[in-house]
């Protein structure tokens, strides 16, 4: 893994040099972009309007546009420059719950890897963070854009979650709020009862990403020449069903299709 930052994590008087490494990635099948009639590769060039001329990627920089057309090109060593405490530290400013933070909110995330002679400081602040599960509220410059992020310990390590400015999340506004009814005491009875009989039943690290599997499978019947038999389509409604007596067949699906748990092992009792 290459590192996409270093700086320090500042944690009151104490300064902790970290480097930040990309904490996910993406599995997904490459695809290009081909010509339909002989499957030969599309390619694009980096042409200039100004001249017409092909750029090399070492010579393209990001440009700003005035109002009035001009244009102010900004290279990297400016924004090396930039007047930002943030672009070499992460200032913790405080500290929350950890389940106060907004999910909607949570964009990248990155490891934290110390890289000074002596790790205590920070081994310290995560176990301080573990012990009263709270997050480190900071800020931090990062790819080119100031963020406020939380600091928190995962599997030994500090994780850095970049999170979107409040501005940046839209407010929901649809028609519906207007005038929804509310549910009716059973209806509600008997979607808890749904939520329960399902929960502990699924983890997340139990989902399987089905829509790549069905990518792979589309590709080897391409070769072979032969083709795939169409997914079986959803169960359908029964259009006479009442909201209440859909929720109550979910419920005993629900109920039938929970695996039964595992019977718990009696210890035998040692006679001294």
């Amino acid at each position: 893994m290459q590192a996409v930052w270093k700086g320090v994590v500042s944690f009151g008087l104490v300064s902790i040099p970290v480097q930040l490494f990309a904490a996910t990635e993406e599995h997904n099948v490459s695809f290009r972009q081909v010509h339909v009639s002989d499957g030969g590769q599309i390619r694009y060039r980096r042409v200039c309007t100004a001249d017409g001329e092909e750029v090399p990627y070492g010579d393209i920089a990001r440009g700003y546009e005035l109002p009035d057309g001009q244009v102010v090109v900004l290279t990297d060593e400016d924004f090396a420059q930039l007047p930002l405490s943030t672009s070499r530290a992460i200032e913790v400013l405080g500290f929350a719950d950890a389940d106060s933070v907004d999910p909607v909110r949570l964009s990248r995330s990155y490891y934290c890897d110390p890289t000074g002679p002596d790790s205590k400081a920070y081994v310290l602040l995560r176990e301080a963070l573990q012990r009263t599960g709270k997050v480190a509220l900071v800020k931090v410059a990062l790819r080119g854009k100031e963020s406020p992020a939380v600091l928190h310990p995962r599997d030994g390590v500090l994780v850095l979650h970049l999170l979107l400015w409040a501005d940046e999340v839209r407010k929901p506004r649809f028609a519906f709020r207007a005038d929804e009814t509310p549910p009716r005491p059973r209806e509600l009875a008997a979607a808890e009862a749904y939520i329960h009989t399902l929960t502990g039943t699924t983890e997340p690290d139990d989902l399987v990403d089905r829509y790549q599997a069905a990518l792979r499978e589309l590709v080897e019947a391409k070769i072979a020449g032969r083709q795939l038999e169409p997914a079986p389509a959803p169960a359908a409604l029964d259009p006479a069903d009442t909201l209440m007596e859909a929720l109550r067949r979910s419920v005993e699906q629900a109920r039938q299709d929970r695996p039964e748990p595992a019977p718990v092992k009696k210890s035998k009792k040692k006679h001294r």
